[in-house]
């Protein structure tokens, strides 16, 4: 799995991981539990993982849908 985003936002990550199983390609959010424990501060970022095959797929459908300057 390679990593194509990364953001302290909660809503930004679950949209893009809805967006993205929708079209069924396999993405997992990774960091979740470690920015949960440290409070929901914000230090933490979580990471967007997808799948190593459908990585341009996946970045087509978040610029599609807006997110192309959370993209990395």
């Amino acid at each position: 799995m390679i990593e194509i985003m990364r953001s302290n936002d909660p809503v930004t990550m679950s949209y893009a991981e809805s967006l993205l199983k929708d079209r069924d390609i396999v993405c997992f959010i990774a960091d979740q539990g470690m920015s949960v424990l440290e409070g929901s501060i914000g230090i933490l970022q979580r990471r967007l993982l997808v799948e190593d095959e459908r990585i341009d797929e996946a970045r087509r459908t978040l610029r599609d849908a807006g997110l192309g300057g959370e993209l990395r």
